[in-house]
């Protein structure tokens, strides 16, 4: 019924496109008038709308004007004007909206327009990008215009310095990774001197592959960690205990839960010590399997609460072993596990699981296991960009999570209309009884498709199975390569090159995101071999396509050298590109279906851009994941009914919109995690927000004399109501547990002696003046200025104490909080009633300790500001509870020496912010 009306009278996207066209003519019709200024005049427009904006015009009055000026400097700048289409996407973003734009489209030059049009406010404007490596090209690439029109750029990327991060910051625009400005985030609120934080208030940002940052990462939480206790050998006692037991896989079709096993509700299967739901990726103990951990770790029960430690340690040495899979989930190499992102097949460097679950790993692989940390500051990526006062994003594929970007990002998505229309051939899919059959008819095509010259991409789901192909070609004799963790540094020269003539590329299915597939190959890299051939170096060779103004002598050779070997490269190529077009373009080849349909349409991306042609197919078999877990029962009936052979294939719209069916499902499901997530985050998101201000009340230096005063209120009132009764007058209060109360608080005495008709008023009115003349002692032995720091010092010093073990606390409640369902409570609830009286509890002990401390220092102690806690490093887990752990940072290498200077200078790393280094 949508699609029918959508045909009548058009989708969302396209209603929404067209109320721009008006603001597109008027942006085209000022072309000439931009051509006929001089470069003097093109940038003076951005002083021009500065003024503009000052005297009460909005950036939408100035649109039509800002755009047609960045349209000109990029022509001028890089030889690209933005299409119509472009200029559409453009004021999508501005809009605060979601941009869905095509593979190939150019997102990257369609971000220059709104970046330039927020940052004429000076509020700066943030780019997220998903790697360094990107966040260094954009800046660098696009940078170059902005530049030219006046502004500054920077970029935020892993190793630099505070001091480098902070003048990036500065900028007009900033551009970095979603990791980098988070964990900025979390450390600007963990320093103890204004000066010492980075970041400025969060304004606007534009996301690029919005999608993987805002769905695929949702449920990640950024956290920084401090040393925690040393690791024990339960680790490796779990480890041992696991190893030798039996399990067995819960099938679809038993529907049980974790619950059911735990509440009983289930006929109990005596033959086996654990169950394994490989749904939920969750593992359970049978009451078997909870006699030998009774038995082996010498308890009487497992479920008491002094043996919870043992048992989460089985917990993860289970999951370890059952859920997480070697070459899939994680590799193993030079003595350390290394995290596989499940979306791009990439090597997580610098990640570790949380909650024990990457020591359990360690264990099981026999390494030595590491030592666990303390959780310092966490935020997750869904509450952290819900800060910015203006969000939006571009990426490929966003329309199938239309609804969560609404829902929890309140942004919608715009489809926008590619600039050549899209003839690539999406071919029916073909659904294999068994995966030896399914790969055998992948190995066929392959070879069939090479035959003529067709370059093939073959996605696939984790690092064994583009291993297992790529040994299958081998003995086929058909030359490939292959793109996984294990090549991560040749990762963008690999895709790049895969549109070559009669080239076969096996990858991980999101592998190379953000690198276009030419056909008939990219002359850049061609160029770059070439100059490698000829003995320069890596390094110069990175500076080769730069933008940035140098005057350093050996790049501006490779630079003269890079432009010719380019030109030469480019005629080289004429006759190949025209070859590969007319062998079909670029063939994609998918050997199974992911769980998201995103993903898939992610892969089939890949070719067809710019209306080049190109075509599609996906071979699936019962045995893949997906189909196993979520449509395996319906699809096998069908098959079983046309009796199919295990070699035999199968073509049927029926089955496809059954494996549809079943992504759907399985996004239905992944979406309900992550806002279950949230609902948990959003209790923590609000007392992190009331802590952060406190912190940056003191940061400010505001004068809290006043705010202690009130502490002092609250203490006796709290005093008064522990010792006295209701009654207005009574002979059953405890005054003299009142005075030892007010001498231990205050550390002063009083005494209520001989005092007749003794009232609450008088209670408080005797102790808040003995406080008062004590404090002021306090302050002159000080001096009242310095005593303003000492209170500021002790205040803070409680804040970040106290806070660090509430988050610990929080924790804890959240990882029991679930059994509360057993009792038909609300666990969601349940932990928001809880948390807040726990926050309640942590903020009251924070005045107690405050005024106590303020009571009893002395000059001679030399009160100075320092950390509670000293961060060891960043990681991140899963805060769902169900689900595969995702984890958080990366590492990447240091800027080199000769690397464009990441503050936006222009300068070369080594004759700026690394000058220091140098000497």
């Amino acid at each position: 019924m949508k699609n029918f009306l959508e045909k009548i009278f058009g989708s969302y996207s396209e209603k929404e496109v067209k109320r721009l066209f008006p603001s597109v003519d008027k942006i085209m019709s000022l072309e000439k008038t931009m051509e006929a200024l001089t470069d003097n005049e093109l940038k003076a427009k951005t002083a021009e709308f500065k003024q503009r904006l000052a005297n009460g015009e909005t950036k939408d009055d100035i649109l039509p004007e800002a755009f047609a000026v960045v349209r000109e400097a990029a022509w001028r700048v890089l030889g690209q004007k933005h299409y119509r289409v472009q200029l559409i996407g453009g004021m999508v973003l501005h809009q605060g909206r979601i941009a869905e734009m095509k593979t190939g489209e150019g997102k990257t030059l369609v971000s220059t327009l709104p970046v330039y049009l927020n940052a004429l406010d000076g509020n700066g404007v943030h780019v997220i990008t998903v790697n360094d490596y990107l966040a260094k090209r954009d800046c660098d690439w696009m940078g170059k215009v902005h530049n030219f029109l006046g502004l500054s750029v920077g970029c935020i990327v892993h190793g630099i310095t505070k001091e480098e991060r902070k003048r990036a910051y500065q900028c007009d625009i900033t551009y970095g990774t979603n990791n980098e400005f988070g964990f900025d985030y979390l450390r600007d609120n963990m320093v103890i001197r204004k000066e010492e934080m980075v970041q400025r208030d969060l304004s606007y940002c534009i996301i690029d592959e919005v999608d993987s940052i805002l769905i695929d990462e949702a449920r990640t939480p950024l956290i920084i960690s401090g040393e925690g206790d040393e690791s024990t050998s339960l680790y490796e006692a779990a480890n041992s205990f696991v190893i030798p037991l039996k399990g067995k896989i819960q099938l679809p079709e038993e529907k049980k839960s974790k619950m059911d096993y735990m509440m009983g509700d289930v006929d109990e299967d005596d033959t086996v010590d654990y169950i394994v739901d490989e749904k939920g990726k969750n593992v359970t103990l049978t009451a078997r399997g909870i006699t030998k951990a009774e038995r082996f770790f010498n308890i009487s029960n497992l479920a008491d609460q002094e043996n919870m430690e043992i048992s989460h340690h089985i917990n993860q040495a289970l999951k370890a072993h059952n859920t997480m899979k070697r070459d899939i989930d994680y590799i193993v190499k030079d003595g350390e596990v290394l995290i596989v992102d499940e979306f791009t097949g990439r090597i997580m460097y610098g990640r570790r699981y949380s909650n024990g679950l990457h020591q359990a790993i360690e264990a099981k692989e026999r390494i030595e296991v590491r030592k666990e940390s303390k959780t310092l500051a966490t935020i997750t990526f869904q509450n952290y960009f819900r800060m910015y006062k203006k969000l939006s994003g571009m990426t490929g594929t966003a329309k199938t999570e239309e609804g969560e970007f609404r829902e929890i990002y309140n942004v919608d998505v715009i489809e926008i209309p590619t600039n050549k229309d899209v003839i690539r051939n999406d071919m029916q899919d073909v659904v294999y009884k068994g995966e030896a059959g399914k790969f055998n008819a992948v190995i066929n095509e392959i070879i069939e498709k090479n035959k003529t010259g067709q370059p093939i991409l073959v996605g696939t789901i984790s690092i064994e199975k583009s291993e297992l192909l790529s040994k299958m070609l081998k003995k086929q004799g058909v030359k490939h390569e292959v793109l996984n963790a294990k090549q991560h540094d040749k990762e963008a020269e690999i895709v790049a090159q895969a549109g070559r003539l009669g080239s076969v590329t096996i990858a991980t299915n999101m592998a190379g995101r953000g690198t276009d597939i030419v056909l008939g190959g990219n002359p850049e890299f061609i160029a770059k071999h070439k100059m490698k051939m000829k003995g320069y170096s890596e390094e110069l060779i990175s500076h080769a396509d730069g933008f940035n103004d140098t005057d350093d002598v050996e790049i501006i050779e490779a630079r003269e050298t890079y432009k010719k070997l380019l030109e030469e490269s480019k005629n080289e190529l004429k006759d190949e590109q025209q070859r590969v077009r007319d062998a079909g373009g670029l063939h994609i080849i998918g050997t199974e279906r992911h769980e998201s349909r995103r993903i898939d349409n992610q892969l089939r991306g890949r070719a067809g851009r710019q209306g080049d042609p190109g075509s599609t197919r996906f071979y699936i078999s019962l045995e893949d994941d997906l189909m196993r877990l979520f449509a395996g029962d319906k699809v096998k009936g069908i098959i079983e009914t046309l009796k199919m052979p295990e070699d035999e294939p199968l073509e049927a719209g029926m089955l496809t919109r059954t494996i549809e069916t079943a992504q759907g499902r399985v996004e239905g499901r992944n979406f309900e995690i992550r806002k279950h997530v949230l609902q948990y985050d959003n209790v923590m998101n609000k007392q992190r927000e009331v802590i952060y201000s406190e912190r940056k009340r003191v940061l400010l230096g505001e004068d809290l004399k006043d705010y202690v005063s009130k502490m002092v209120d609250s203490l006796i009132d709290k005093g008064i109501q522990m010792y006295t009764t209701d009654e207005r007058y009574s002979d059953n209060w405890d005054i003299k547990a009142y005075e030892k109360y007010i001498a231990e608080t205050f550390y002063m005495l009083i005494s209520f002696d001989g005092e007749e008709n003794i009232t609450k008023e008088i209670l408080k009115e005797k102790a808040r003046n003995a406080v008062d003349r004590h404090y002021e002692r306090q302050e002159a032995e000080f001096g009242a200025e310095i005593f303003r720091e000492v209170e500021r010092i002790i205040l803070l010093r409680n804040v970040d104490t106290k806070w660090i073990d509430h988050i610990d606390a929080m924790d804890q409640l959240r990882q029991g909080i679930g059994l509360r369902a057993i009792g038909n409570e609300d666990p969601v609830r349940a932990y928001q009633v809880e948390g807040f009286d726990m926050f309640e509890e942590m903020t009251a002990s924070i005045q107690e300790d405050t005024v106590k401390m303020l009571m009893r220092v002395k000059p001679q102690e030399k009160v100075q500001r320092k950390e509670v806690a000293k961060i060891t490093g960043t990681s991140g887990g899963d805060l769902g509870g169900t689900g595969k752990p995702q984890p958080v940072v990366k590492k990447d290498k240091k800027v080199g020496r000769n690397d464009p200077c990441p503050c936006g200078s222009g300068k070369k790393y080594k004759k700026c912010c690394g000058a220091n280094e140098e000497e």
